[in-house]
């Protein structure tokens, strides 16, 4: 019996080791360091937590495991971005991945990376308007709304609330930029008036120039269309230091309980906008999540778990975990008809597709993907009281 141990755990370690080579891999491509970081932490949870359910249902392309394998894209390093995509494909061998955060690192790892190796992305909060005509042999879809559409709700916001002038800083990238011009041309078209338009860069120690030019042109509030852990921080902490403004509108970027913490009820009646739906999924989304470590309502939470979901399940509609396959039975799931399937379903819709039926993946997002293969999209409005965000309506 000694001897025969020793072959017996390594016949148990050599079919662990098998079954965990047999599983297929989903990259995780998210700006795990930098300027999103805070925002990123629940999104790649919320993303995992599909993988694992459909992981764990045992019905998935026969029985087969999912694991999820993380890179870290940065958010705003391309070069970083496309060298842990690269690994991913390259040396991970993944079959989708669900990425990346932001829109210059995810339009870096289209061109760079997926593009070329025929490699399906699906990201959930790259929300660059230029990513809808971007030229992408059909791997590119994004389970976010474009920036075209949140720059209508935040000029519907503003001239709902009788705000008239408003000046605007954006980070200086493609998604500050895409956001900046979108907001600016809704607000004017309903009558209200940029005083001022001032590019921040991230990473600085000091931000007093840029609300000092910002504020020599006045305006009823500041637009900060940044990110929370970085330069959009930097810019509201120099405008209250200043007194230059004392409120703030808040794009997706900058929505985060991070933000709340730091600065408090000095944020009070600031406005804030994030995808986002009140739709039964959504209220499913933050039930499933209980007791994981991070809210299933969290910004770009329930567009993660979307993402991953409509990823694994067009391989089992197509049968097949090759890009070049599966890629055209995305939208196939993601849009009518079929039997509609919400947060906490996904072994009922692997199920459905394995017996040759039809679905219409809701999720958490009340998901409809319209070309080119990204979300039409709901907005949440948010206000902050008492130092804390608070839901006013949906868009």
């Amino acid at each position: 019996m000694k001897r025969l141990l020793p072959l017996l755990c390594a016949a148990v370690m050599s079919t662990t080791a098998a079954h965990a080579q047999d599983a297929v891999k989903i990259g995780m491509l998210q700006g795990f360091t930098g300027p999103t970081e805070s925002l990123v932490k629940p999104m790649a949870l919320g993303g995992e937590m599909a993988i694992q359910e459909v992981s764990d249902s045992g019905i998935f392309l026969g029985g087969k495991k999912v694991v999820s394998v993380r890179g870290d894209s940065t958010c705003v390093d391309a070069a970083a971005a496309t060298a842990a995509a690269d690994r991913l494909i390259t040396s991970e061998g993944v079959a989708g991945i669900v990425g990346a955060t932001c829109s210059g690192a995810t339009t870096a790892v289209l061109n760079n990376v997926a593009r070329p190796n025929g490699m399906v992305m699906i990201s959930p909060s790259a929300t660059s308007p230029a990513l809808s005509t971007i030229e992408d042999d059909g791997v590119f879809f994004r389970t976010a709304p474009s920036d075209a559409r949140q720059g209508q709700i935040i000029g519907d916001v503003l001239a709902a609330q009788g705000i008239k002038t408003a000046a605007l800083t954006y980070t200086n990238n493609d998604y500050g930029k895409g956001l900046a011009d979108s907001i600016q041309s809704a607000f004017e078209a309903k009558g209200g008036k940029i005083t001022a338009v001032a590019a921040h860069e991230d990473g600085k120690a000091d931000y007093s120039a840029e609300v000092a030019t910002l504020a020599a042109a006045g305006g009823d509030i500041l637009i900060v269309a940044g990110y929370l852990d970085q330069g959009g921080k930097g810019m509201i902490q120099a405008a209250l230091d200043t007194g230059a403004f004392d409120h703030f509108v808040l794009p997706d970027g900058m929505v985060g309980e991070a933000l709340t913490d730091h600065f408090g009820a000095d944020l009070d009646g600031s406005i804030g906008t994030n995808p986002g739906t009140d739709s039964p999924g959504a209220a499913m989304l933050a039930k499933l999540a209980e007791g994981k470590g991070f809210k299933g309502d969290d910004p770009y939470v329930p567009e993660a778990y979307d993402a991953s979901a409509i990823l694994l399940l067009a391989m089992q509609s197509a049968g097949s975990t090759d890009p070049a396959v599966y890629k055209s039975h995305i939208e196939k799931v993601a849009n009518a008809p079929g039997e509609k399937i919400f947060p906490g379903e996904l072994a009922k819709a692997l199920k459905i597709l394995a017996d040759g039926g039809d679905i219409d993946y809701v999720g958490g997002t009340a998901l409809e993907l319209i070309a080119p293969g990204e979300s039409a999209g709901s907005f949440r409005e948010t206000t902050i009281a008492d130092g804390k965000w608070k839901t006013v309506g949906y868009h």
